[in-house]
């Protein structure tokens, strides 16, 4: 889990000054990079300027951000018109020209030439292909897609969209960059609408659709867009807000590649035409219509949703966290299926379907879970991934902090009891997904939960961390960001923490009227003792990385900007010494704090005699006489 070399201070190009472009210099420097602004000629470049500085007004004005803050990010931006000047030594250029292919092929033919072997190179495109705007590009495997959302500087959501040539680690990279400008990144393949915007501008479709079939009048049909997926505006005052002709070229995308079923609405095409907003405020409300605009609404979003999985465009879990962040839903499309049921969402998907027959496929995953009787779609918030024998388990809920749910710690308590009987795995890094740890209980799941409810979660958290912290090899807690209430309850079980600069511990429970329940006060009471837990405990207030490792709870304050480089190479550390050797001390430190001095030390001695019968043993020793790196086996 090597970081990305991608981070602060390094210089970033943006190319293209516009409404995106500014959006996206200005996000880039607000989160510490060097940025580069360039444009065709002087008045773009004005105007690029002219709109950061009135989103930073805007910011001041909302008591978001201090003069000083926006002159600091202002002096981080600089624009020009010299392309070479622009891109020379940036370790990343995005390119935010417009929305035209032969514009953008252009500009990257100019481009090619320009930028050194390591530069990743970017296209922020919402509908065009980046495998094929990549064609000819040299160092195919450093070019990608960034699908920032508008307005750029604000909306929380990125796309990474990788091209049939760009190279895993230039995602990983650009996820890390994504996550630095404290944006949730989503990876998708590379098909026409990526993955929001293929089940999004559908919606907004359909809308005009039901209108121009007299299902229902605008305002219902407004209505229902609102309640279904639990929004602020509906469809028809989305158009209104982010342009109809924006809708209708997107949707004219989308039917260019998969057809018939996402064809533009005459009515959609003829509010376009007319360069008028949806009067949908001038109708009346029918509630007798509302149910078959739910359906057709579900029907379609479902649909589309489950097959972007069936294609391997994106995740579930990136589907939904697509709604929940880009659109500000209050639930994603997996969410509302397991809301519905598989089968009751099944058949509204069927329904929907044979109004395109041949050209609205339905799921074949959900029609297999529908017949097997599943309830709901489940959603994965514990990530696995492999570095060599190193395992890290990552807590995968960015948008929330990776708050802690029941559904998290039933996974991570999975994921661990599968790792047990794994005998490849050396080391296991437990750590966040996105740069932080957990921020503690999901909030909104504990304030419904009853007494008896309140007191099963405890137990169940107790029982994950008892598991990771009785797991055989050795466990670290790599904690970034924010490690807080049961977040760190979880970090404590593990072997040691190790926590980036920067990084915040503490147990706040008291402060949302409850105390430490899953191990973590007993466990910060034997590394710090009694007094500095009950201080921590009895406030509320947490602590720098820098003062936990003072108290003794943090063993490592790492780089910020290296902290899954140090932790990984730490880890390999770990993994190169003899395994049995370095699982039975874990063991004997274990067993021997709670015991008695003799008993202890005769656990010790035992146990270290038995290295002795191990092939380990012979080969680590017959290696340090020979002088060589020793082979160890694990026997």
């Amino acid at each position: 889990m090597a970081e990305a070399a991608l981070h602060p201070p390094a210089v970033v190009a943006v190319l293209g000054g516009g409404n995106m472009g500014s959006g996206i210099a200005q996000a880039c420097a607000e989160a510490g990079f060097s940025v580069r602004v360039r444009d065709v000629d002087a008045p773009a470049i004005a105007r690029g300027r002219l709109l950061v500085e009135k989103m930073l007004q805007g910011a001041i004005d909302r008591k978001k951000l201090t003069p000083a803050k926006r002159d600091e990010i202002l002096g981080r931006i600089s624009f020009g018109t010299d392309l070479k000047e622009a891109v020379e030594g940036a370790s990343l250029v995005i390119e935010a020209v417009f929305e035209e292919e032969s514009v953008k092929r252009s500009l990257f033919a100019e481009l090619a030439p320009l930028v050194g072997p390591t530069t990743i190179v970017a296209t922020n495109t919402s509908s065009l292909s980046v495998t094929e705007l990549g064609q000819g590009f040299p160092r195919a495997g450093r070019f990608a897609g960034l699908h920032f959302f508008y307005p750029a500087a604000i909306n929380r959501l990125l796309e990474v969209v990788g091209g049939a040539s760009t190279d895993a680690a230039t995602l990983v990279e650009l996820e890390r960059f994504g996550y630095r400008l404290r944006k949730i990144p989503i990876t998708t393949a590379d098909r026409a609408g990526f993955c929001v915007n293929r089940y999004f501008v559908p919606f907004l479709n359909e809308a005009a659709r039901l209108a121009e079939e007299g299902v229902a009048s605008l305002a219902t049909i407004e209505e229902v867009g609102r309640e279904v997926f639990g929004a602020t505006l509906g469809p028809f005052e989305l158009m209104n807000v982010t342009g109809i002709p924006i809708a209708f070229h997107a949707e004219t995308s989308l039917y260019r590649a998969f057809g018939p079923a996402y064809a533009p609405s005459a009515r959609l095409e003829e509010q376009f035409r007319a360069g008028q907003p949806w009067a949908w405020k001038a109708s009346e409300v029918e509630p007798e219509k509302k149910a078959a605009v739910r359906r057709r609404f579900l029907g379609l979003t479902i649909g589309i949703a489950t097959r972007l999985v069936e294609e391997g465009v994106a995740s579930p879990e990136a589907v939904d966290r697509g709604a929940t962040v880009g659109l500000r839903r209050k639930w994603g499309p997996f969410a509302q299926l397991s809301s519905v049921g598989l089968s009751e969402g099944l058949g509204m998907v069927e329904e929907y379907a044979r109004r395109w027959p041949g050209n609205f496929p339905v799921s074949e995953e959900l029609r297999e879970r529908a017949k097997r009787g599943d309830r709901t779609w489940p959603l994965l918030h514990v990530r696995l991934e492999w570095q060599g024998p190193i395992a890290w388990v990552l807590l995968d809920r960015p948008e929330v902090l990776n708050s802690l749910n029941s559904e998290v710690l039933e996974q991570l308590e999975a994921v661990f009891h599968v790792l047990e009987s794994d005998r490849s795995v050396r080391a296991v890094v437990l750590a966040g997904s996105s740069p932080v740890f957990a921020a503690g209980a999901d909030i909104a799941e504990m304030e419904k939960k009853t007494l008896a409810e309140g007191v099963d979660f405890g137990f169940l958290g107790q029982r994950v961390a008892d598991r990771i912290e009785r797991f055989p090899t050795p466990v670290i807690a790599l904690v970034e960001g924010y490690a807080l209430g049961g977040g760190l309850e979880l970090a404590l079980a593990a072997d040691f923490i190790v926590a980036a600069e920067g990084s915040q511990l503490g147990l706040p429970e008291v402060t949302v009227g409850i105390h430490p329940g899953m191990g973590g006060a007993t466990r910060l009471t034997r590394l710090i003792g009694r007094a500095n837990t009950k201080l921590l405990a009895y406030t509320g207030v947490p602590v720098s990385a820098e003062e936990a490792y003072r108290l003794g709870f943090v063993v490592r304050v790492v780089p910020r900007d290296r902290a899954r480089e140090d932790v990984q190479a730490l880890a390999e550390t770990i993994a190169s010494r003899a395994p049995l050797g370095v699982k039975w001390v874990k063991e004997v430190i274990d067993r021997g704090l709670d015991a008695p001095l003799a008993t202890a030390l005769h656990l010790e001695g035992e146990s270290a005699g038995h290295t002795f019968g191990t092939r380990d043993r012979t080969e680590g020793m017959r290696a340090f006489l020979e002088r060589r790196k020793p082979n160890f086996e694990g026997k």
